[in-house]
C-alpha cells in the first residue's frame, strides 16, 4: 500500500493511504484530545475534539476521520484549535448533569480528565439543567442520561463487536439520546446480552454497573483490538 509523507506540527512523518491523521499523530506521541475515537471501533467524528488545521484548507478538519495526503502540513495545537477544543468541552459541560463529585466515574472520567488537561475549570456559558433520565431497571447496569457525552461508542461497540445491535440514538440536536431496542426500558430489551462491552467503552459515568459507588466505576477497552482482529480473522477465512 502507498506511503504518504507529510508534517504534522513541522514534525516529518509517514502512513499508509489508509490511515488517517490521529493514527499518525498517536504514533508519533503528539497529543489530540478525543472522546467519541477508541482503538477497535470505526472513527465517527462525532465530538469533534480532535480537530486539526490543514494548510490551504480554511476549515477546521477532523483528525480521526481525515486519511492522511502527500505533502499536507498539519497543525494540530494552536491557539485557534485551544479555544475551540475548550468552549467544546464547556457545552459538553453546561447541556449535561455533570457533578463529579457524586459520580461513579470520579477521577476515572475521560470528559473531565481532558477538562484538566485542556485547563477547563469553569464555563463561560450558562448551565442548562435539563431534566434528563436515569434507567436503573436492568438487574446488573444502569444509565445516567445526565452523564452522557453522545460519543455513540455504547452504539458502536454493540453493533460492530457484539454483534446485538440494542444501542441506537433517538431524537435530533439537544434532544438526542441513546436508546435501547427502540427507547424501551433496558430490562425489557431483547436484543441485550449482558455482556457488559458498552459499560466499558463508556468515556463518562453514564453507563456503569449497579455495584459501583462514587468513585469505583474505572473501566477496561483493552479487549477491543484482540476482538476486532479476531473478528477480521474469522471474516477473512
Amino acid at each position: 500500500m502507498p506511503v504518504k509523507t507529510f508534517k504534522i506540527d513541522g514534525q516529518d512523518v509517514s502512513g499508509r493511504e489508509d490511515e488517517t491523521v490521529l493514527d499518525i499523530a498517536r504514533e508519533n506521541n503528539v497529543f489530540l484530545p478525543t472522546l467519541c475515537n477508541i482503538e477497535g471501533l470505526k472513527p465517527v467524528g462525532a465530538c469533534r475534539l480532535c480537530m486539526v488545521e490543514v494548510k490551504g484548507s480554511n476549515k477546521l478538519l477532523p483528525a480521526c476521520v481525515t486519511k492522511v495526503e502527500e505533502g499536507m502540513e498539519v497543525t494540530t495545537n494552536s491557539e485557534r484549535l485551544q479555544k475551540y477544543r475548550r468552549m467544546i468541552l464547556e457545552m459538553l459541560f453546561v447541556e449535561g448533569n455533570h457533578v463529579c463529585s457524586v459520580c461513579v466515574a470520579n477521577g476515572h472520567c475521560e470528559l473531565q480528565w481532558l477538562a484538566e488537561k485542556l485547563g477547563v475549570d469553569h464555563t463561560r456559558l450558562n448551565y442548562m439543567f435539563p431534566k434528563k433520565e436515569i434507567d436503573v431497571s436492568h438487574y446488573r447496569y444502569a444509565i445516567d442520561h445526565n452523564r452522557c457525552v453522545l460519543c455513540t461508542r455504547c452504539v458502536r461497540v454493540c453493533g460492530e463487536i457484539e454483534g446485538a445491535h440494542t444501542w441506537d440514538v433517538s431524537g435530533r440536536g439537544i434532544n438526542a439520546k441513546v436508546v435501547t431496542d427502540l427507547n424501551t426500558p433496558w430490562a425489557l430489551s431483547e436484543t441485550c446480552t449482558e455482556c457488559g462491552k458498552c459499560i466499558q467503552v463508556c468515556p463518562t459515568g453514564a453507563l456503569f454497573k449497579k455495584s459501583r459507588a462514587v468513585g469505583e466505576m474505572t473501566k477496561d477497552d483493552h479487549f477491543l483490538p484482540y476482538l476486532k482482529t479476531m473478528r477480521e480473522v474469522d471474516n477473512a477465512e
